[in-house]
């Protein structure tokens, strides 16, 4: 598997919604960054090898992959966008496949009911009894498939199952599988016909991936294999394995959470952070929550990078994907077409580096 030493990049700028740490390599070694376990790491090396099975269906979208990966790390949900076509649907089941991870698909329609969601009671004639049937939301990854396509009711659904991991149904609260992500997609391109997602719960999205388009090269790697007999709905035969499971994501998970954040690191994330509160293109800023999860994608960041402690490089290699959804640009930027991940740029050169 190849590194992207500059490039856990989509089609903007930082992380997986731009670069990686600048002078850092996934596979660099432990004697590169100067400590002698971290890049030695088997969990590591497992989820690192998911990337290397996901990309024996996926072309191109390794920047993406790494994304989703992070949210598992970090136990957080993933905004999808890109036009249709970009192969959403088949990263998320390639990914639960080398994961050995239970995924499930809802269309997001108009007419989609929340207890479609989450699942609801059912009477038993045998037993003149209500059961409760569980719905798609009971897996381990949810691909919520065009979810600004069903109004703000069953929207709304989802916030308890991604905030508490359970459904609360009749009195009843129904514990979620360990692990549980949300993957989310959107059309970026066509609004007709859509509810767009109100603030609150676009914040409880860890990431906001952007999915561009292939290269021409990447396009014709996709148009060469589908020649060759490649089936999307056949990951078995693509040669798509299972080479790591709910163990060794455990296990990456603690990891991570030993990885060491300096106080000017925090303080760098922070001045981040509240600088969008203050950005005169921005109606919205970035709220406390922003800001955690800024550091809790860092932290995974830099161990999947070999690393058991965060540098600014990671810090500004996940602004983008993780602060794009919350922040609110103010009509007058809109109408003078300035992008929010430009403005998040022009943050991100004008806060101090800590040295």
């Amino acid at each position: 598997m190849s590194s992207q030493p500059n490039s856990y990049t989509d089609s903007n700028s930082h992380y997986a919604g731009g670069t990686t740490p600048q002078g850092t390599q996934q596979g660099s070694s432990a004697s590169e960054n100067g400590h002698g376990h971290a890049a030695e790491d088997p969990a590591r090396q497992s989820l690192l090898n998911v990337r290397a099975e996901v990309g024996k269906a996926v072309v191109g979208q390794d920047p993406t992959v790494t994304g989703m990966l992070i949210a598992l790390l970090c136990g957080g949900h993933v905004l999808l966008e890109g036009v249709p076509g970009v192969a959403k649907t088949l990263l998320v089941r390639a990914l639960s496949t080398a994961l050995s991870l239970d995924t499930k698909r809802v269309q997001f329609t108009p007419d989609l009911m929340p207890g479609d969601v989450t699942g609801s009671l059912v009477y038993d004639s045998h037993s003149s009894e209500f059961t409760f049937r569980e719905g798609p939301v009971f897996t381990n990854i949810m691909l919520a498939d065009e979810i600004n396509r069903t109004p703000p009711k069953t929207q709304a659904s989802l916030l308890e199952a991604m905030e508490e991991r359970q459904v609360s149904v009749d009195g009843v609260s129904r514990p979620l599988p360990s692990p549980f992500i949300v993957a989310a997609t959107q059309n970026p391109v066509e609004y007709e016909g859509t509810y767009p997602l109100p603030e609150a719960q676009l914040d409880r999205f860890l990431l906001k991936l952007t999915m561009p388009l292939p290269g021409r090269a990447e396009e014709i790697e996709v148009i060469r294999r589908h020649a060759g007999g490649f089936d999307p709905r056949n990951l078995a035969a693509a040669g798509v394995r299972p080479v790591a499971g709910a163990v060794e994501l455990s296990a990456a998970q603690a990891a991570v959470a030993q990885v060491t954040v300096a106080p000017e690191i925090l303080a760098y994330i922070v001045d981040i952070v509240r600088a969008t509160r203050t950005a005169p293109s921005f109606q919205l800023g970035v709220s406390p929550r922003g800001a955690t999860a800024l550091l809790n994608t860092s932290k995974a960041w830099a161990w999947l990078s070999g690393r058991s402690f965060v540098t600014p490089d990671d810090v500004k290699a996940l602004s983008l994907p993780c602060l794009r959804h919350r922040v609110g640009l103010r009509p007058e930027a809109q109408m003078d077409g300035i992008q929010v991940d430009d403005v998040l740029g022009s943050i991100l050169a004008s806060v101090p580096v800590p040295r």
